[in-house]
């Protein structure tokens, strides 16, 4: 019989797995919260502001995804080698992310002098359009720091040290708040920039992110041990090994996330007001979604470190902690949603024109609903997943994840809903099935057992292991 109590003390329990998941969820919570408050300034700002702002970060992200979602994968090379008792390699995989995130930093600069040709052949608004452009060209200049702070912060979520991610994004959450407020509104002296004051308030948060990242990682404490700076040199075998696992993440991030922005793009075809309460009804859903970044990322770390330290069943243990504690949290959202839409919506109303915002409210309160639905699926999508990638099952998440968003929500949305009218709520109905649909295949992955026997990490550091490890062809495929 199933005892909470004795899975709150066990190993790989409650307790484990929110020492290191709380820390993360705060700081999730914070980026939440950065997020809603600069969406809700742009509504109050007007509402092509809001609009805007979610089809060109959307856009970014999906060069952003593809990029911090690769460098985002040191963290199970750091699980794995801290499991297998190898700290001494951290290091040096650290700096393997590095050399990926200034590669990527500058080969991005060229898209932006892509955004307005872009936007344009999307067809939204050309008001929307004048608004979208220089804001995605700001998001662009952050991305070199983005990806550095993702493969610095790696270094305490790998080891289980998430008190300092807390911190640390705290304090750039402050910085992005109070320098949205003064720029986009021009307060103090500052002129009114309006979404383009909302962009650079986000580039100096990244940098002071970065610049915070890499004073603490390079403490004195840490250089020894991990080798931080002694493993700087460019390791051509590390390197591919890194590449060979951690490309399928980022390009499965980057897909996602286009066949999120293309939903989001495609709607506003449809229309103005359709894309501005489906940019408002993601920000209440980051509100529920994002905290639990934080506990993809535990799954993902115990899973690595416990199959460093060949206990599978541990790293089982831990991925069902993960869906227990995701699904309680987010069916608390989904009640909400369907009982007090208002509660959610109310906010974005406070300072926005008002006959406009009543336009916007009764579709806000169907989106919800539909949300209410979706939400508990995706936070199996959330643990199963994280497990998967942490074992190193990369590219099964990737040909899914793409190939099901494409055939359930891409494809249809641009056929029922563009071509043939059928609106906003069917393409919302289209969302909801592939979330839907990607969970249960995502379940029947883990629980077919292939991931109990991958690992990343050289097969030279883990004698004590399995015979036989997954390995990569000595060429980057």
């Amino acid at each position: 019989m199933f005892s909470w109590r004795e899975h709150w003390e066990s190993e790989a329990g409650y307790r484990d797995f929110l020492r290191i998941a709380f820390p993360l969820i705060l700081s999730s919570g914070a980026a939440t919260i950065q997020h809603f408050v600069d969406r809700m300034f742009l509504t109050w700002y007007s509402a092509e502001s809001v609009a805007a702002a979610l089809a060109s970060a959307m856009l970014y992200w999906v060069v952003g995804g593809f990029v911090c979602g690769t460098a985002g994968y040191v963290n199970t090379f750091i699980a794995q080698y801290i499991g297998a008792k190898h700290p001494e390699r951290v290091g040096p995989v650290l700096w393997q992310g590095v050399y990926f995130s200034i590669l990527s930093g500058l080969l991005v600069i060229p898209v932006v002098f892509w955004a307005e040709p872009f936007f344009n052949w999307v067809g939204h608004a050309p008001e929307v359009v004048a608004l979208e452009t220089p804001y995605f060209r700001i998001l662009c200049y952050c991305l070199l720091f983005n990806t550095a702070s993702t493969v610095w912060s790696c270094f305490f979520t790998g080891r289980g040290e998430t008190m300092t991610i807390l911190w640390v994004n705290l304090a750039c959450t402050l910085v992005n708040l109070v320098l949205d407020w003064i720029m986009i509104f021009g307060k103090w002296g500052c002129p009114e920039m309006g979404i383009e004051g909302a962009g650079w308030a986000t580039f100096i948060s990244a940098v002071v992110n970065a610049i915070l990242y890499w004073i603490l990682v390079s403490r004195k404490i840490h250089r020894a041990k991990y080798g931080i700076l002694s493993g700087w040199r460019f390791d051509t075998a590390l390197f591919k090994r890194f590449m060979y696992y951690g490309l399928p993440s980022g390009v499965q991030l980057g897909l996602d996330i286009l066949s999120w922005a293309l939903f989001a793009l495609l709607i506003g075809r449809i229309g103005t007001l359709e894309l501005t309460i489906t940019s408002i009804a993601f920000n209440i859903n980051t509100l529920a979604f994002i905290p639990m970044l934080g506990c993809g990322v535990t799954v993902s770390t115990l899973v690595g470190q416990y199959l460093g330290k060949n206990q599978p069943d541990m790293a089982n243990r831990a991925t069902w902690t993960g869906v227990h504690l995701t699904a309680s949290y987010m069916g608390l959202f989904a009640v909400a949603y369907l009982l007090f839409p208002d509660l959610f919506l109310e906010p974005f109303a406070w300072k926005a024109d008002p006959t406009q915002f009543e336009q916007l409210r009764p579709m806000g309160v169907v989106i919800l609903q539909f949300m209410a639905v979706y939400s508990l699926f995706d936070s199996l999508n959330l643990i199963f997943s994280g497990s998967l990638k942490g074992a190193g099952d990369t590219r099964f998440v990737l040909y899914l994840t793409v190939g099901l968003g494409w055939l359930l929500m891409v494809v249809p949305i641009l056929v029922f809903c563009v071509y043939y009218d059928f609106g906003l709520y069917a393409a919302w109905a289209f969302a909801t099935l592939f979330i839907i649909v990607l969970s249960f295949c995502f379940l029947a992955r883990f629980l077919g057992g292939k991931w109990r026997e991958m690992r990343v990490i050289e097969p030279e550091v883990l004698p004590h292991l399995l015979p036989v490890i997954e390995s990569p062809p000595t060429e980057v495929p």
